[in-house]
């Protein structure tokens, strides 16, 4: 069955990469394309696309998701919250790929998604990589009980932590919190050096020039440690290939699903 997909965010560098793989797949179709900075123009001639007749609209609606079967939230955190729910209430599967949303805002798109009997699949970040990162370090939490979490990204990033820290501390605390040899309130000077704790993991975020993404966790034990880390590229490709396979996965489960490993078989 063709899946049809709606792409909000579909001009900018992530989504407009994925919207021009959706278009070459033969088992999907760009129905809908969201964009504030391109409303009313025609997604062939801005992407270059062919054979489409989508003209992109500027606001996720149930008149950009009319024909649509499958959501991919790819903007802002401050408008995705609202794209999502949009999308349930409207009976279409999202993918979230956006990053910024709390563990709270996941909670309620899990209850209005079970409420609809829909999937919503979410990764701060769909690289292969990144996924590994993630299991390794869920492996590594069970044994070792002391970490901390740099989340680096260049000087343009507003969220902090990125999406794929987040995911991280969440997925960590669900194994346990990070134990501190010296709790945050004895700690001694500005509190804010010891970084944010999230989900009880300690993440520092670094915003300089020079970066593009990089996601690092450094595991200790008395005399060593185990440091795992991710560095992306400047091409959107991993998080393309991640983001089409959660499209084909998103309707075969109802509820919230973090992660991409949710949707594979890495056992």
């Amino acid at each position: 069955m063709l899946k049809k997909v709606c792409i909000a965010g579909a001009t900018g560098w992530a989504g407009s990469a994925l919207t021009k793989a959706v278009h070459e797949q033969t088992d999907m179709q760009v129905v809908g394309a969201v964009s504030r900075t391109r409303k009313g123009e025609k997604l062939s001639r801005v992407l270059g696309l062919e054979k489409t007749d989508v003209i992109i609209t500027d606001s996720v609606s149930k008149v950009s998701l009319a024909d649509a079967r499958v959501l991919v939230e790819f903007t802002k955190p401050t408008m995705a919250m609202a794209h999502i729910i949009t999308a349930l209430d409207a009976g279409v599967h999202v993918v979230v790929g956006t990053s910024g949303l709390t563990d709270t805002e996941y909670a309620k798109i899990h209850e209005k998604a079970l409420k609809k009997s829909l999937g919503v699949l979410a990764a701060g970040n769909f690289a292969l990589t990144v996924v590994l990162l993630q299991k390794f370090s869920e492996i590594t939490a069970r044994y070792i009980p002391q970490w901390e979490i740099i989340d680096y990204a260049g000087d343009a990033k507003k969220d902090a932590p990125s999406g794929t820290a987040r995911e991280l501390a969440f997925r960590l605390s669900q194994i346990r919190a990070s134990q501190l040899t010296v709790s945050l309130a004895d700690t001694q000077g500005p509190i804010e050096a010891r970084g944010a704790n999230l989900s009880g993991s300690q993440v520092h975020s670094v915003r300089l020039p020079g970066f593009t993404l990089s996601s690092e966790i450094i595991f200790g034990l008395p005399d060593q440690t185990l440091s795992i880390r991710h560095d992306a590229g400047t091409s959107a490709q991993p998080y393309v290939d991640g983001a089409l396979l959660a499209i084909r996965k998103v309707d075969t489960f109802t509820g919230l699903r973090r992660g991409l490993d949710q949707v594979m078989d890495l056992d």
